[in-house]
């Protein structure tokens, strides 16, 4: 069963278990800015006999793109349990992430690993090939650590710079 809620209408226990899930399926390596980055938005929660096997989200950000602001829909904190993955879950994740981008913004968009990149490809997102930057407190910056694991749904020019909105930590 996939649930759908916004951050403020997840119990803490629930928001305890997802985090507990993200730590294990990404080895200790979520850090507490990359489980922030993940809140204040829709989850979508993937349940089985009552344990969370799965978790994603989708929040709001500014894409700078063509001299436009862009209302993003940002997917985070994509996981699904090891023992548990290769039987759809993570696409009925990204199926209901993706009907909210499709009702309330824009553009979607996100950061992938080489891994998981083709499963986002296979979904529609196609890499962005222009520049990366983002707007920090110097002024705009250059992000080309970033080229070729930024993602974007939707119908844009793949090949010109995109700026994202500062934040701390992983800005993309």
């Amino acid at each position: 069963m996939i649930e759908v809620a916004h951050t403020s209408a997840l119990p803490a226990r629930t928001l305890q278990a997802a985090r507990a899930l993200l730590d294990d399926v990404f080895a200790g390596e979520l850090t507490d800015g990359d489980w922030e980055h993940g809140l204040g938005g829709i989850h979508a929660l993937a349940w089985e006999d009552g344990e969370l096997v799965g978790h994603g989200s989708v929040i709001q950000r500014r894409l700078l793109h063509g001299g436009r602001a862009l209302r993003t829909g940002y997917v985070e904190c994509v996981g699904v349990r090891a023992d548990r993955r290769r039987r759809g879950i993570g696409g009925a994740l990204m199926g209901e992430l993706e009907r909210v981008i499709a009702s309330a913004y824009e553009l979607g968009a996100l950061g992938a690993t080489e891994m998981a990149k083709p499963f986002y490809a296979s979904r529609g997102w196609r890499v962005w090939e222009g520049p990366l930057t983002a707007l920090t407190p110097d002024g705009v910056v250059p992000t080309p650590d970033e080229e070729g694991a930024v993602l974007v749904l939707g119908e844009l020019d793949v090949t010109g710079t995109l700026t994202c909105d500062w934040r701390d930590g992983d800005v993309w």
